[in-house]
């Protein structure tokens, strides 16, 4: 019942007269359920038939309008037709025990300290791993497009066909920032999927998932299309395709469909608090991951268009401050020296608010076109400074050509007083690991190794600063004499480890 506090004497007749027309629509009235969908129609809308008056209603009183009915869609034809081309995945791998800086197998053995105390350094052993995921076929000579979190770290890649034929895979090429991977299989005259256009997706389409969730091949999920061109929190910049499709551990890499059968996303996360679905899943839209596998099969490899900025968002606080009419666009918070933003003229302070005519609401949605970019595309920027709307024009640039020379000199002062070498979590690792910050310990030396540190730690945070970048660790170290206490997550346990500095 609707809880109304303007719920009144007329408002409860209103209320009846509607509740006796729905008595009289109860009867004759039924949804139409559209059977046989073809690929290519559209969803139908079918009016109810109109209901009998009874025969002692008053002369000349109006009779109920049907209310039109939306048939529901028929996935069965997309479902027998392109699930041939939706492959199952597992991979085989390995890990090396902890002190080659992977997973300890005893690690929560009481005795395992002691052993380590007296017998010293071990040398790690391979653990085997086993994954399994989706994937799904985009030419007929063999072409499989999956996640790249799926086949990470596997030695051998098994797919496996509707029919129940398998093959050794071959990983083409694996981009970790948007988390797409090209498979090769040798095979031909394969069945494939018709590739469509996330672009034309609509908020509320119908849309279809085909996978391996926990390894129940072949098993179809559909939903709706919850929101587009959604930033997650992952640094992957990858503008996903939020649903509300059932999606589960094992559908990774699976295609996402439309009504017409065509994909167009590739489904690579949930959010969950249990490890399971939970309403919230995303895809990457087919646009990007046909530009990523496009790159890697040409070349092997993947370059990113690259801006050079650090945006954040802007709040009514900031639309105010700056007499904006709304609070939307990316606020440029820093400007990299020498990068593309600099030479078209962006200026700290500036909020971005079009990208080649493309409208900039949230802060998320510039590194997300950037993203869809190749380098060396022209951009043209509407920007608001000062209270003035200005145009700026400039190219791309590419993420490989951020030189590493002066970071490596900047580095070595660091290393020679700490002695690690870091490298960022890439956004597969930070999501399996659930953190917000951290940095991978690859290698360590000097006071880091005599104090404990070991290879595969991930460094939290630095005299109780949490720490994303090689810069804050740099910053940290530079600012203390003669120790710095490390936050290490090792084996999921965080301890503080003292470093006294060489």
């Amino acid at each position: 019942m609707r809880n109304d506090k303007h719920f009144g004497p007329f408002t409860f007749k209103r209320l009846v007269a509607a509740l006796a027309a729905v008595g009289v629509l109860g009867a004759g009235a039924a949804i139409a359920v559209q059977r046989n969908l073809a690929p290519s129609a559209p969803l139908a809308v079918a009016a109810a038939p109109a209901p009998a008056v009874p025969a002692n209603a008053a002369a000349g009183a109006p009779a109920p309008t049907p209310a039109p009915m939306i048939a529901l869609p028929d996935f069965s034809v997309i479902a027998s037709r392109n699930g041939p081309a939706v492959v199952n995945i597992s991979t085989t791998g390995s890990v090396r025990t902890a002190m080659d800086g992977g997973e300890e197998p005893f690690a929560d053995d009481p005795f395992a300290e002691f052993f380590r105390r007296f017998q010293g350094p071990q040398r790690g052993r391979d653990i085997p791993s086993h994954g399994v995921g989706s994937g799904f076929i985009v030419s007929a000579d063999g072409i499989i497009l999956t996640n790249a979190h799926v086949v990470r770290g596997a030695r051998e890649v098994t797919v496996k066909l509707t029919d129940r034929r398998e093959f050794r895979a071959k990983v083409l090429g694996s981009d970790p920032k948007t988390d797409v991977a090209v498979l090769k299989i040798d095979a031909k005259n394969l069945p494939v999927v018709p590739l469509g256009r996330s672009t034309d997706l609509k908020v509320g389409e119908w849309v279809l998932a085909i996978g391996s969730p926990f390894g129940l091949e072949s098993t179809v999920t559909a939903g709706v299309v919850s929101a587009k061109g959604r930033s997650l929190p992952d640094d992957s910049n990858v503008p996903f395709i939020q649903t509300d499709v059932a999606v589960n551990p094992g559908n990774s890499g699976g295609p996402l469909f439309n009504t017409r059968g065509e994909v167009v996303g590739i489904n690579s996360q949930i959010y969950s608090q249990t490890g399971g679905y939970q309403g919230l899943s995303f895809a990457i839209p087919i646009d990007l991951a046909t530009r990523i596998k496009d790159q890697i099969v040409a070349t092997g490899k993947v370059v990113h268009a690259r801006l050079g900025v650090t945006v954040q968002e802007v709040n009514q606080g900031f639309a105010d401050s700056f007499n904006l009419e709304s609070p939307e666009g990316a606020l440029v918070a820093n400007v990299e020296s020498g990068s593309p933003a600099e030479q078209a003229g962006l200026k700290a302070g500036d909020v971005i608010r079009k990208v080649n005519g493309q409208k900039i609401v949230a802060s998320g949605d510039l590194p997300a076109l950037v993203a869809l970019a190749t380098p060396g595309d022209k951009v043209t920027l509407e920007v608001w400074r000062q209270g003035k709307p200005v145009v700026l024009n400039g190219k791309l640039g590419s993420a490989n050509d951020r030189s590493l020379a002066s970071a490596d000199k900047r580095d070595a002062a660091s290393k020679l007083r700490l002695g690690l070498a870091l490298r960022p979590l890439d956004p597969v690792e930070r999501r399996q690991a659930g953190l917000p910050s951290g940095l991978v310990i690859e290698n360590a030396g000097g006071a880091a190794a005599n104090a404990g540190v070991e290879p595969g730690d991930v460094l939290l945070s630095v005299n109780g600063r949490p720490v994303n970048t090689i810069d804050q660790v740099r910053e940290m170290v530079s600012k203390s004499e003669k120790s710095v206490a490390l936050l290490i997550l090792r084996g999921g346990e965080r301890i503080f480890i003292p470093v006294r500095l060489g």
